[in-house]
């Protein structure tokens, strides 16, 4: 029996390859910076991007985020959009 080769070291994906990321802003609009899993998402899709916010909205409430704003590189495309009704 032969063990399989190492695997190649995981890469991140670039943001050509992931163009969609939310900001993330408190009340008066200025950004939050937030730590874990919430930090630094990048998503291939619009429909990626809606979707995970849709999940973690209360955890983005908690980190003190009250509203967010969607870009795909550097086009802003909706926002801001309160967490919040």
């Amino acid at each position: 029996m032969s063990i399989p080769d190492v695997p190649s070291v995981f890469k991140q994906p670039t943001a050509a390859e992931r163009p969609w990321w939310w900001q993330l802003v408190d009340a008066s609009g200025a950004e939050v910076a937030v730590d874990g899993e919430l930090a630094g998402q990048r998503f291939a899709n619009q429909s990626d991007a809606e979707s995970w916010v849709g999940e973690v909205w209360q955890d983005l409430l908690d980190a003190g985020v009250a509203a967010v704003v969607l870009f795909e590189h550097d086009r802003q495309v909706y926002g801001p959009m309160k967490l919040t009704a």
